[in-house]
C-alpha cells in the first residue's frame, strides 16, 4: 500500500477540526487519502471545491459495481454507495418531489410556535430537577424526537424502539449490522404508512400514503428521514451548548440579546463537528477537475466540516463569533441538488433552543471537565452520550 494520509484525522478535543485537514488542503488542495477501511479516495476539504463538487452531475451516490466500490467507512448509511446506478437521477428527483412539500417554508413557519412550546416544556422539566442534570437526556435528545415524530406521524411512545434501531443503523464499523437495522426501520415505516391509509393524520406519512403505492423505496427513505431528523439535531444542540460555554463572551451576548439566536445557530452549524465522517460521492464517468483526473467509480469524500473552516472564506475560521460578517454561507447542510431537505426544520429547533436556554438557566455550565464527556465513537453521528450541566439559578 502507498503511504497516504489515513482519515479521519485524530483531533485533540471534541470541538476541533484537526489542523491536518487544513495542512493537507494548503499543500495539495484535493488530496488522495486512505480511509480506515483501507480504500483510496479523494478528499475535498476546501470550501469552493466542496460547493462545485456537490453540484457536479458526474458525481452521485450510486456506483456501477457497488460490491467493488471504495468505501469511506463501515457505515451502512454513508460508508458505501446506494441506489440504482442507471436510475439514480430520476429516483432522486422523484423522492424530492414527494418529500419537499412536507418541509415547505409555510409548514416550517407554522411549526415555529409549536416547537417553541415544546422547548419551554423541556426547560420547565429541567428546572424542576436538582442539578447536575444530563442536558443531553433531558433536552437535546427528546426535543428533536418529539418534533420529528409529530412532523412524520410516528408514535412518540415508539421512541425507545426506533432509537434503538437508529443506534444500530448508525454503526460505523459493521455494515451488515447497519444494513439489517436499516431494513428493520424500513419495515417499521412501511407498516406506519399502511396504517395511515386507514387512520390518516396531519403528517408526512399520511401525505405519502395518499400518493404512493410503495415498493419499499419510500419506506426506506422515510426511515432514513426519521434517523436523520433526530440524530443530527441532537448533536447540534449538544455542540451548540458547548461552543457557547467555551466562549463566555459570545454566550453573554446571546443571554443579553436573544435576537442573536439566529446568528448563533448559523455559527453553531458552521462549527459543530459531532462527526468527521464527511459526505461521499462516486464518479459516474471519468472527468477532469482542477488539473486532476477523477476516474469512473472512484470515491470523492466532501468534508463539510473542514470546508466550513476554510480560512480563505471564513476569516479566523476557528473563532466562534456570533457577529461574524455576512458572507458565503456555511455548507453544513450540503449544497446544490442534494441540499438537506430538513435544513429549515433543524433551524427552527435550534433557534427555539438557543433563544431560551441561557436566558432561563443563569450560570449554566458543565458539571464535569470537557475532556471527560463520553463520546459515541461507534456511531456515524457520534456526538456525546451524556452532557451533565449545573447552574446557579432558574429565571421564571
Amino acid at each position: 500500500m502507498s503511504e497516504l494520509p489515513v482519515i479521519p484525522f485524530e483531533r485533540t478535543t471534541p470541538l476541533d477540526v484537526p489542523v491536518a485537514y487544513r495542512e493537507l488542503r494548503v499543500r495539495e488542495g484535493i488530496a488522495r487519502v486512505r480511509t480506515r477501511t483501507g480504500d483510496e479516495i479523494w478528499l475535498v476539504s476546501g470550501y469552493e471545491d466542496a460547493r462545485k463538487l456537490f453540484a457536479e452531475p458526474l458525481l452521485g451516490r450510486s456506483h456501477p459495481e457497488p460490491e467493488k466500490a471504495p468505501r469511506v467507512s463501515g457505515s451502512a448509511l454513508l460508508g458505501g454507495p446506494s441506489g440504482d446506478f442507471d436510475t439514480e437521477k430520476a429516483d432522486h428527483e422523484r423522492m424530492r418531489r414527494l418529500f419537499q412539500p412536507s418541509f415547505s417554508a409555510r409548514r416550517m413557519k407554522a411549526l415555529t410556535e409549536h416547537v417553541g412550546g415544546l422547548v419551554e416544556d423541556r426547560l420547565d422539566h429541567m428546572a424542576g430537577l436538582t442539578p447536575p442534570v444530563d442536558l443531553h437526556a433531558e433536552l437535546s435528545f427528546p426535543l428533536p424526537v418529539l418534533v420529528i415524530c409529530q412532523l412524520l406521524g410516528v408514535p412518540f411512545e415508539d421512541r425507545d424502539y426506533f432509537s434503538e434501531i437508529s443506534n444500530r443503523m448508525g454503526d460505523l464499523y459493521d455494515p451488515a449490522k447497519g444494513e439489517a437495522a436499516r431494513q428493520e426501520m424500513a419495515g417499521y415505516m412501511a407498516r406506519l404508512i399502511d396504517r395511515k391509509r386507514h387512520e390518516p393524520g396531519e403528517d408526512v406519512l399520511t401525505d405519502l400514503a395518499k400518493v404512493i403505492d410503495d415498493d419499499g423505496t419510500v419506506a426506506r427513505l422515510a426511515g432514513g428521514l426519521l434517523f436523520a431528523g433526530h440524530e443530527t439535531t441532537v448533536g447540534r444542540i449538544d455542540y451548540g451548548v458547548l461552543l457557547l460555554l467555551q466562549h463566555p463572551g459570545q454566550r453573554a451576548a446571546l443571554e443579553a440579546d436573544p435576537s442573536l439566536a439566529s446568528a448563533a445557530v448559523e455559527e453553531i452549524l458552521r462549527m459543530a463537528v459531532p462527526s468527521l465522517h464527511g459526505i461521499p460521492r462516486w464518479a459516474r464517468e471519468d472527468f477532469e477537475y482542477g488539473g486532476l483526473t477523477i476516474r469512473k467509480g472512484e470515491a470523492v469524500l466532501i468534508s463539510t466540516d473542514a470546508a466550513n473552516r476554510d480560512e480563505r472564506v471564513f476569516p479566523d475560521p476557528d473563532v466562534f463569533d456570533l457577529r461574524r460578517k455576512a458572507g458565503d454561507p456555511h455548507i453544513g447542510f450540503g449544497y446544490g441538488p442534494r441540499f438537506c431537505l430538513g435544513a429549515s426544520l433543524a433551524r427552527v429547533e435550534l433557534e427555539a433552543v438557543f433563544s431560551r436556554l441561557f436566558q432561563r438557566f443563569e450560570g449554566l455550565r458543565l458539571a464535569v471537565p470537557l475532556e471527560e464527556l463520553p463520546i459515541n465513537t461507534h456511531r456515524l453521528t457520534q456526538g456525546f452520550a451524556k452532557l451533565p450541566v449545573t447552574w446557579d439559578s432558574v429565571r421564571r
